[in-house]
């Protein structure tokens, strides 16, 4: 191993923006479970599930419904 190294004809990553941000968010039971069942039929993560149905709103300019259910 080198005691010095040369980074001055280094490139930048260009894969850095593309990285995840790790963030913490409250889902419902209910929603967790339903994506821990797709991932069970899918073999993928539901966290990554989460993120792909999440990806595929900003695609498309998907907005939520405002009309709140009521929990009776």
């Amino acid at each position: 191993m080198k005691d010095n190294y040369d980074f001055s004809l280094s490139v930048k990553n260009p894969y850095t923006k593309k990285l995840k941000k790790q963030v913490t968010i409250r889902l419902e039971e209910d929603v967790v479970e339903y994506f821990k069942s797709l991932a069970e039929e899918t073999g993928i993560s539901y966290q990554s599930l989460i993120n792909l149905y999440l990806q595929d709103c900003v695609k498309s300019q998907r907005k939520p419904s405002l009309e709140w259910l009521s929990k009776a």
